[in-house]
């Protein structure tokens, strides 16, 4: 339906009125010059710029724990790897006469679990490490002594006419 045929069929409906009296009046137009002052303010470009880095960030501690942990611990295990182990299989799958499966299994995987609780601990203990490395470089920067003021002008000038008095 073309905009002309929707206009002409609520003709006479004075609450439809399209584009002026309900999309572009004051109040919308400050809410959206409020919103854009929103965006453009540092703090939720610095959470979006955080957002992003803690997912890539994710990314790399998951694959610390995917290819280093977790083998490890399999070959702790002697061989075991915990997305693959405990499964408990609640109700079988249903399968045609023609080998099709009809309705999946029902399984539990404990292990996948465990592998995700570890994922967590993993990503905690690193952020943690982090933070605590922050934290310690925020306290020398703290720590560090600050310049003395510096001399009134007076003083200096006196100091410069002691020393050409010197000479």
């Amino acid at each position: 339906m073309s905009l002309r045929a929707f206009q002409n069929k609520f003709k006479g409906q004075a609450s439809l009125k399209w584009g002026r009296k309900y999309f572009i009046n004051k109040k919308n137009v400050i809410m959206l010059k409020e919103f854009r002052e929103f965006l453009n303010r540092g703090s939720v470009i610095d959470l979006a710029v955080g957002v992003v880095i803690g997912t890539a960030f994710g990314k790399i501690v998951a694959s610390l724990v995917d290819n280093l942990v977790s083998p490890l611990l399999g070959f702790v295990l002697n061989g075991v790897q915990l997305n693959d182990a405990l499964p408990l299989t609640l109700k079988d799958e249903v399968k045609a006469a023609d080998g099709s499966v009809l309705e999946p299994a029902l399984v539990m995987k404990f292990g996948a679990f465990m592998q995700s609780v570890i994922d967590f601990v993993a990503i905690s203990f690193v952020i943690f490490l982090m933070v605590k490395a922050f934290n310690k470089m925020k306290r020398k920067q703290e720590a560090a002594p600050a310049e003395p003021p510096a001399p009134p002008a007076q003083e200096v000038l006196l100091r410069e006419i002691r020393d050409l008095l010197k000479k």
